[in-house]
């Protein structure tokens, strides 16, 4: 029996990467999935190799989770665990960044996980049960030198929105947890020259980069019963490159 069996989740931003990883593995331990992504075209194969439903829309639309909630109303008649992974990591140094590019960071980084909570946590206290994941980062602790001020603000952003959800909906048995990825062997990754890659792996204490499934076993730690008594937590996943 799988870890996640009964349970339905939803998980923003599972095309690819991290959050294709999450979908996998808890697809594997028995959930019931409803994904999302930007484009159905990478959305529908990916669903039907996992059996579950989709729905493609910008997550920084607050009608998107409204359909998610919809459809994993519809599915399942419950709605057990959210994992907000959605998001866009942007490099540009403060005196180049514009307005514009700061709003669609925020939007779909930080808006788009509060307009996800909005839309689950009322089928949650139906139940006073759930689980709910931010996909935050290591930037939103600690300033990166290859992460834009707007990308470590929507992660410092989601933190405290971790906080602050867990502390005010505690009482109502739904825990709020936030997973905070350092280097990770990602589509990114492979951009890199292999110069930079050395340089990375040199700043790793563990001297290697983690893999989506590291963040993907931790996501349904979280998700599951096993971490029943844990909300409200940020929790580091990177090879010791920042530690507290």
């Amino acid at each position: 029996m799988g870890l996640l069996e009964g349970k339905s989740a939803i998980i923003t931003g599972s095309s690819r990467g991290i959050g294709r990883a999450v979908a996998t593995a808890f697809a594997a331990h028995g959930a019931g999935l409803v994904i999302h992504g930007t484009s159905e075209k990478s959305l529908a194969p990916l669903a039907e190799e996992l059996g579950c439903e989709y729905v493609a829309g910008d997550i920084g639309e607050v009608e998107t989770s409204r359909r998610l909630a919809e459809k994993c109303m519809s599915s399942f008649g419950k709605i057990d665990i959210l994992v907000n992974n959605a998001g866009i990591n942007t490099r540009t140094k403060f005196l180049d960044l514009e307005p514009e590019e700061w709003d669609k960071v925020i939007r779909t980084n930080l808006t788009g996980a509060f307009y996800a909570c909005k839309a689950v946590i009322p089928f949650m206290l139906e139940r006073h049960s759930g689980s709910i994941i931010n996909m935050s980062s290591r930037a939103g602790k600690t300033a990166h030198a290859n992460a834009s001020l707007c990308y470590g603000a929507s992660k410092g952003g989601l933190d405290a929105m971790t906080r602050n959800l867990a502390n005010e909906f505690a009482s109502s048995g739904i825990r709020v947890n936030s997973i905070c990825p350092g280097p990770i062997e990602t589509d990114m990754s492979l951009q890199w020259t292999p110069e930079y890659r050395q340089k990375v792996l040199e700043g790793i204490p563990l001297r290697h980069l983690g893999k989506p499934e590291d963040i993907a076993d931790l996501a349904m730690f979280l998700a599951s019963d096993l971490s029943g008594f844990i909300t409200g937590e940020s929790i580091n996943i990177n090879g010791g490159t920042y530690m507290n």
